[in-house]
């Protein structure tokens, strides 16, 4: 009897399914609590290298081979202008949302692939815009980005477009 209860009991735990996350969970990447940030209209953070003078303006995104999941580069200009931007050695497609000085987006381009010959296009916006935040190819339509939402920048006060 005694040994018909453990095997019995033996069988049970043998059978039980090992408890392992479910692969949305250890896929979710983890969301930045420090440094510059831009918060999506659903809530999302994008955790943001600041480019404020011209030269990291010039350099951006080029010579990336890849771009980490919630993440991207956040483009601060002194004053509202049109500023077009082009893919110019840069390595990764990339979504480019112009925004203006009240933090709303104005424009939008999708999917701008690499470009690595010397006469890359340029891609204006057709909108004033004072920041663009360039983020990987296809970020803007998974959060449903469009002309008129609002983006929060968190630990940006203190950046000074040069």
């Amino acid at each position: 009897m005694r040994i018909a209860a453990m095997v019995l009991l033996l069988s049970m735990t043998c059978a039980k399914a090992p408890s392992t996350p479910s692969p949305t969970a250890s896929q979710t990447p983890v969301a930045p609590t420090s440094g510059p940030r831009v918060v999506l209209p659903d809530h999302t953070i994008v955790a943001v290298e600041i480019a404020a003078d011209e030269e990291t303006r010039a350099q951006g995104l080029m010579y990336r081979d890849q771009l980490r999941p919630n993440a991207g580069m956040l483009f601060f200009f002194p004053e509202e202008g049109e500023y077009p931007f082009w893919m110019k050695n840069t390595r990764i497609p990339l979504d480019m949302i112009w925004i203006d000085s009240n933090r709303k987006i104005v424009h939008v381009a999708h999917d701008v692939p690499p470009c690595q010959i010397e006469d890359c296009p340029s891609y204006p916006p057709n909108a004033k815009a004072r920041y663009v935040l360039e983020v990987a190819a296809g970020v803007a339509k998974q959060h449903g980005l469009k002309d008129g939402d609002v983006l929060q920048f968190v630990q940006t006060e203190d950046v000074v477009a040069r």
